[in-house]
């Protein structure tokens, strides 16, 4: 991506005071984000897709909007569908998510569906004039994340990613403190993140349940058979579904190290790792690893399973430990630091749902914006690429292109199982 942070905001900036962009918008949602006549949080509709796991609760958080619903397991289909039927009095229910957005009467769709199945409807959405919600890891390859801003850019689409911990006040106050020097020169960023809790021991392929249309799960995925211990829940710890809990927590509090250091719109430049497999091969992400990156200005970030779970930012002064629930400093005083009036303050929410519903009707970027979304899973990716490779690389964060090896790069995509492509996209 070619695009500066700057650049992005001044296009969205003229593009909203253009007419031509409300005219580009559906004629629902333009409707429902400029009408005064219309109150839009009655007005907008979405559809959800993917609704077993973290997609009920996120089916939850937008029930009274939820219009239609799509899932690959009919049980999971049949389940949200009634759920939203009692709350709502109808909804469409469909096993194929682009028969949704083929719907003029729906604006916005939720992605929670396993990371290998979060691109393609994100784009697709973008390109059908919806804005999207997507869960994160935002992506299952650098390359995906790419095409997904591109796309949101290209068709000026509000796209918020599911890294809840920005709308949360104890994180946003901890990269304050640590944006406006609070803690002096940081030097060291720690990154603790959970153990693989996958469900042993594994088992035998079989055949797939009569619920479960299990080629459309498998989607851009390569051709495998059906296997009990690779689906919902556990799919996060095969690579060609997912990237272990280095993109599942990763993406949460490495996603907060990028925002404490200001790395939105960059990243590292380089990483190596470490890490030990499990012996009987249950699952194929590392049971256990260390990864080292390296920032520019010589600030080492650490991310393990052996670190206590969360975000801790260490400088000069001290240090900052953030995670669910709590915040620490060392001195606790660091905590009680009086900003000066002209301190960077950074973007305030407090509810991660309501920000996307705020923003499609402002046409504000949210809080987690597909390119911060993007940025965060790069740095989770690159982590990975590390692990496979048994190899440190080196990161370019201005061209997004790993430098001096030719076998690493590769890995910045995946091939799609026919007939699924990745879209190619203009930059904007």
């Amino acid at each position: 991506m070619s695009s500066t942070p700057q650049n992005r905001r001044e296009f969205l900036g003229s593009a909203l005071g253009a007419a031509g962009f409300a005219m580009s918008l559906p004629a629902l949602t333009y409707q429902h984000a400029f009408c005064a006549d219309t109150p839009p949080s009655e007005s907008i509709r979405m559809a959800s897709i993917g609704v077993g796991g973290q997609g009920k609760s996120n089916l939850k958080a937008f029930l009274k909007r939820v219009v239609a619903v799509c899932d690959v397991d009919s049980k999971r289909l049949a389940e949200a569908a009634d759920t939203v039927k009692k709350a709502n009095g109808d909804c469409g229910a469909e096993k194929e998510y682009r028969r949704l957005l083929d719907r003029k009467d729906i604006d916005a769709v939720i992605v929670s569906t396993p990371d290998h199945w979060h691109a393609l409807p994100t784009i697709d959405a973008c390109l059908a004039g919806k804005d999207v919600y997507c869960e994160k890891p935002l992506t299952l390859t650098i390359a995906e994340g790419q095409a997904m801003v591109k796309a949101a850019r290209q068709t000026n689409r509000i796209v918020q990613t599911g890294s809840q911990q920005r709308s949360d006040d104890r994180f946003r106050q901890a990269c304050e403190l640590v944006r406006n020097g609070v803690l002096g020169k940081i030097h060291t960023v720690k990154v603790g993140i959970p153990k693989v809790n996958f469900s042993g021991p594994a088992v035998a392929d079989s055949d797939a349940p009569a619920e479960l249309d299990y080629d459309l799960w498998l989607g851009p995925a390569p051709k495998r058979p059906y296997n009990s211990k690779r689906v919902h829940y556990l799919f996060r710890f095969f690579w060609d579904y997912s990237g272990g809990q280095m993109t599942n927590f990763g993406a949460h509090h490495l996603d907060i190290a990028q925002w404490g250091l200001g790395m939105d719109e960059s990243g590292p430049i380089a990483v190596e790792a470490k890490a030990k497999f499990h012996p009987q091969k249950w699952y194929e992400v590392p049971e256990h690893f260390e990864a080292i990156y390296t920032y520019a200005g010589g600030i080492k970030l650490i991310c393990s399973q052996s670190l206590p779970g969360g975000t801790e930012f260490i400088g000069e002064k001290g240090s900052i430990f953030v995670t669910r629930g709590k915040i620490t400093g060392t001195p606790e005083e660091l905590l009680k630091a009086k900003l000066p009036a002209d301190a960077t303050k950074l973007y305030v929410s407090k509810n991660h749902h309501q920000n996307f519903l705020d923003c499609i009707r402002s046409r504000k970027l949210p809080i987690c914006d597909v390119a911060i979304g993007h940025r965060s899973a790069t740095v989770c990716h690159l982590g990975n690429i590390a692990i496979r490779l048994g190899r440190a690389i080196q990161w370019d964060p201005k061209t997004e292109t790993i430098v001096g090896d030719s076998d690493a790069a590769a890995w910045v995509a995946r091939p799609y199982r026919a007939p699924w492509k990745l879209p190619e996209l203009k930059s904007v």
